[in-house]
């Protein structure tokens, strides 16, 4: 049988790179969709992928542009003809106090980590329904079930990404399609750079990348609708 294809946002960097070489590793053959917008970081993923023995495309694409987003779609479709696991990893953190925060800071955030979401979902979803078969991870936060001071515009585009698959979870249940919402703590990636937090306190990489290979890798019949994911002895 063909090995699955998986699509993975914010695949050049941290988290969404580490997921897709958990699926090459783990899954030899596996064809993966990377979409990011770093060009140069991206090939670095994706020759990384192929060399774990991945068939790999790369595609460029600002995820939260809709035009954007349906052109990555047609070309995906026309290389791989379908999608299997959509992973929404993409997204951007940075702290806004509510007090100081604008509109555009928070339209910025939204864009990048709920606008995302719901456009690629929304473009990929429909072909999983049509085939009564699919799985599509979101990555929330721990910032969206729990608030803290400094996280006005994070929190709430989390707490909305939590809203959104909820609903996404319930629509889709009985159409054969499995949603997983991930909320990851503190982990070490490039959003941290230059925040002086100490990232040896923080999860590593490549073990909350490891939770989405192992939840996917259940049964049809079973879904983990949500997966809490913290470091030993820390808060977030």
């Amino acid at each position: 049988m063909a090995k699955p294809v998986v699509l993975i946002t914010g695949a050049s960097q941290g988290i969404g790179a580490e997921i897709a070489k958990v699926f090459a590793k783990e899954m030899t053959g596996v064809r993966l969709a990377l979409v990011a917008r770093n060009e140069r970081n991206l090939a670095k993923t994706a020759k990384a992928c192929g060399k774990l023995g991945a068939v790999v495309e790369s595609f460029l694409c600002d995820v939260s542009d809709g035009p954007a987003v349906a052109e990555m779609q047609a070309a995906v479709v026309k290389r791989f003809k379908r999608v299997d696991v959509l992973i929404n990893n993409a997204g951007k953190f940075e702290p806004t106090d509510f007090l100081t925060m604008d509109v555009a800071d928070l339209d910025r955030l939204m864009n990048a980590n709920l606008r995302s979401l719901f456009l690629v979902s929304r473009a990929f979803a429909p072909g999983m329904v049509e085939r009564k078969s699919g799985h599509i991870f979101n990555m929330s936060s721990i910032a969206g079930q729990q608030a803290y001071p400094g996280g006005a515009g994070y929190c709430a585009a989390k707490f909305a990404v939590t809203g959104l698959s909820k609903v996404m979870r319930v629509e889709l249940k009985d159409k054969g399609v499995r949603v997983t919402t991930v909320y990851p703590g503190a982990t070490v990636s490039p959003s941290w750079d230059g925040s002086g937090m100490d990232t040896s306190k923080m999860m590593p990489t490549k073990d909350v990348a490891r939770a989405f290979y192992d939840v996917y890798r259940l049964s049809s019949k079973t879904v983990v609708e949500e997966i809490v994911l913290r470091p030993q002895g820390g808060d977030f």
